[in-house]
């Protein structure tokens, strides 16, 4: 079936916002094979690797799983409040570069609210932005790209084990362009 295009309108901008994004783990660990003169292929199996993990690509994720595990929108600030209290790690915030908000999670999150509203996720947004408020308030961290782009790959209907493929999909080619200028001047 052919996507209709407010998807294509939602999802085009996550596989470029996840493109490139300088010196992140999988990136640095793709530039480190290389440097040992090794090949394109091995940076990018090894940048995979790096990216697997749940502390970079896997974030996105886990996404879904605070959002079904909240519930209903009626729980969703008590739910954080406990989370935080438990010392949880809420996947989705925070963010080593981006300390002051990340701003493709800025542009994401309104792609994002326009998509919940077409495919009836208008309850999960109301979920997502208590857990933002909270989160931002008690720990000081806002959202990163993970929040938004787990949210709508869930209301594309995309299952959960798919989101980290399009995001090694998407950053292939920063990964590529990082590996061909690794090799230039080693």
């Amino acid at each position: 079936a052919e996507p209709r295009p407010g998807h294509i309108r939602a999802m085009d901008p996550t596989l470029i916002l996840y493109a490139e994004h300088e010196y992140n783990a999988s990136t640095f660990t793709a530039r480190v094979i290389v440097s040992t003169l090794s090949d394109l292929h091995s940076a990018i199996t090894g940048a995979i690797g790096a990216l697997k993990g749940p502390l970079h690509g896997g974030a996105n994720e886990r996404v879904v799983d605070v959002l079904r595990g909240v519930g209903k929108k009626e729980n969703a600030e008590k739910w954080v409040r406990d989370a935080l209290a438990r010392k949880e790690k809420i996947m989705g915030f925070g963010h080593r570069v981006y300390k002051d908000g990340d701003p493709r999670a800025t542009y994401l999150k309104t792609l994002c609210g326009e998509l919940a509203k077409e495919t009836g996720h208008d309850d999960l947004e109301v979920i997502a932005d208590v857990i933002e408020r909270v989160v931002r308030d008690e720990k000081k961290l806002p959202p990163n790209l993970d929040w938004p782009a787990g949210r709508l790959y869930h209301y594309l209907g995309l299952p959960v084990e798919l989101y980290t493929p399009l995001f090694v999909l998407s950053r292939v080619s920063g990964w590529s362009a990082h590996v061909i200028e690794q090799l230039d001047d080693n």
